[in-house]
């Protein structure tokens, strides 16, 4: 789920960027330091979006910079397993699609879109149900549930998400938009 937070940290205002507007300058360098990084404890930056306060600045001997006590504001998205989550498939493969969840993409297996035998279209990059005849192709939106969970702090590239659609609720929209169309013909309108 996507969080809007308030934070303090210390920032470091180098000597070459000490004539500039410090608020912009503050701004530019939490967004260059926290932007795509990844805190266990806070979530993954989005974006930082606003800065609060500025306290006064330090100077530390041998550094020619000054390092301000600041509060800002954060969009972050923190994942939490069993967490149903929306997305777009921005890549099919032989074993999976990859959904992106905005600032990182996850995994979803082939065992964890279906009951059915589950063949790859190479030609047309698609995932196809032999059965049921459903399929996942790119740019479609997609409701997942998070099933597996590893984020890697110092290298987000690496973090792991794996995501099932395998019960009731989940899928692609067109598969949504089937199951509400097929339940109201079986208990009526009023379903």
């Amino acid at each position: 789920m996507y969080y809007r937070v308030t934070l303090d940290d210390k920032v470091r205002v180098p000597p070459h960027r000490l004539g500039e507007d410090l608020r912009n300058v503050i701004l530019d360098e939490l967004q260059k330091q926290l932007e795509g990084s990844i805190d266990k404890e806070i979530g993954i930056f989005i974006a930082v979006t606003k800065i609060n306060n500025v306290g006064e600045g330090e100077i530390v001997h041998g550094d020619g910079a000054v390092y301000y006590d600041v509060t800002f504001e954060a969009l972050v998205l923190r994942l939490v397993l069993q967490e149903v989550i929306e997305g777009e498939v921005v890549e099919t493969t032989s074993f999976g699609a990859f959904v992106s969840l905005g600032p990182i993409d996850a995994m979803l297996h082939v065992s964890q879109i279906s009951d059915d035998y589950i063949a790859y279209d190479e030609k047309n990059n698609t995932l196809n149900c032999q059965e049921t005849k459903r399929s996942i192709q790119v740019g479609e939106a997609i409701r997942c549930r998070v099933v597996t969970l590893s984020l890697n702090e110092r290298e987000p590239r690496e973090s792991k998400i794996g995501l099932t659609m395998r019960q009731a609720g989940l899928g692609t929209d067109k598969w949504l938009i089937e199951e509400r169309e097929k339940e109201k013909s079986q208990h009526g309108a009023s379903a």
